[in-house]
């Protein structure tokens, strides 16, 4: 066994299964999960079910990080808890360090469950009020059956000084501490059993913004140090960005973007990744005068009854400009690949690159074509049909 920080040790590869790729460290093959609708108190039926997560597919390799980025409601949450098997899959398959363990229970589970933690969202909420600080960290050791009392002790002392945090805190409750200190707490208590991968889901979405950054650099500092891997959830592209190997954009329950994160923002591919970026500021004046933000129109649609075809063509830019398509609707896109690691689900995906549109929410300047139109350049039918609908540079201000 390898020892790591505080005599932890890992479990051996011959009893966690031998991988298929080493470098791999977790697979999710078209994960699905279904969470069913009943009707009726005494004599309940089954009506429908809310698609949460629907056909999820992606490789984590060993220390790095994914990032998994969405508007609410789209199912990242639930795709990490499905991970960990908080919830039982309804389809699809999770490969961990080589091992299927969709389907695993009981102590094969637990002992898997030692290599994969998690870090919640609300600092608040997930640390029990009634526990002491130490008791809260020590908690995964004393499941798990790691060490005596004083080496448990010991541990948790060692884990508060890893985090940040003063070791004699081990006696306090969390109610003495502030958001950042009691997410501090959390990433300790994640780190207790020296798991491989941890699932950060929104760790910093509760707490003030200068906080946010002393929890992130303590996130890399921390996966520099003991090779974590990491599957970061977030809602904000602009702190994924500097997190991310990779990103996957989710929308309603499925991947529709998976890309190097400096792929994602400087050449976005779907429309939906488009929107979502244009809301992302970018401190340069300059630059920033030249983005305009694309607002999607109507709802989500309900998770429980899904539109057909591509999910997002009910609020879809550029369905719109190319005079709405039935393919969109008839047809549903499945991830392709248009670039080395670049993965987009969208029939019409080489119309983005280079329009008007991902232009402006990426802040690149667009040329100006003969008569003072607005092109982009050697651009696709997409863009050349946008050329005379949008204006070439941001109006001038009114003279008096």
């Amino acid at each position: 066994m390898s020892l790591a920080l505080g005599g932890v040790a890992r479990p051996d590869s011959a009893t966690a299964g031998t991988p298929a790729d080493d470098r791999i460290l977790l697979s999710v093959s078209d994960l699905r999960m279904y969470f069913p609708v009943t009707q009726g108190l005494i004599f309940e039926r089954h009506i429908g079910d809310v698609h949460a997560v629907d056909d999820v597919s992606f490789d984590l390799p060993r220390g790095q990080t994914l990032g998994l980025v969405g508007e609410s409601g789209c199912g990242k949450s639930t795709t990490g808890r499905t991970i960990l098997r908080l919830y039982k899959p309804t389809a699809g398959r999770i490969v961990f360090d080589g091992v299927d363990i969709t389907r695993l229970g009981g102590e094969a589970l637990r002992r898997t469950r030692r290599r994969i933690q998690m870090i919640f969202q609300d600092p608040y909420a997930s640390l029990n009020p009634r526990m002491t600080v130490g008791g809260i960290v020590g908690e995964p050791l004393t499941v798990h059956g790691i060490g005596t009392k004083a080496e448990r002790r010991e541990r948790v002392a060692e884990l508060l000084d890893v985090v940040g945090l003063n070791p004699n805190f081990l006696n306090r409750y969390p109610h003495e501490f502030s958001g950042g200190q009691r997410q501090r707490i959390g990433v300790a208590r994640a780190l207790a059993v020296n798991p491989e991968l941890i699932v950060a889901d929104e760790p910093i979405s509760a707490l003030d913004v200068s906080i946010q950054a002393q929890i992130l650099n303590l996130l890399e500092r921390l996966q520099g140090e003991f090779s974590l891997t990491f599957l970061f959830i977030a809602h904000d592209l602009s702190v994924v960005r500097h997190v991310s190997d990779r990103i996957a954009v989710m929308y309603l329950g499925r991947i529709v973007e998976l890309a190097p994160s400096g792929d994602l923002y400087a050449h976005p591919l779907h429309p939906y990744s488009v929107a979502l970026l244009s809301a992302v500021p970018i401190p340069d004046p300059v630059v920033e005068s030249r983005r305009r933000r694309i607002i999607l129109k109507g709802d989500v649609p309900s998770p429980v009854n899904p539109p057909s075809g591509c999910r997002f063509h009910t609020r879809c830019w550029l369905r719109e400009r190319l005079g709405n398509p039935e393919r969109c609707t008839t047809e549903d896109p499945r991830l392709r690949t248009l670039a080395a690691g670049h993965e987009v689900a969208c029939h019409f995906a080489e119309e983005v690159d280079g329009s008007i549109e991902q232009r402006q929410a990426i802040g690149v300047p667009i040329p100006i074509a003969a008569g003072g139109i607005a092109s982009a350049g050697a651009a696709t039918p997409a863009a050349a049909a946008l050329a005379g609908q949008a204006p070439a540079v941001p109006p001038a201000a009114p003279q008096a």
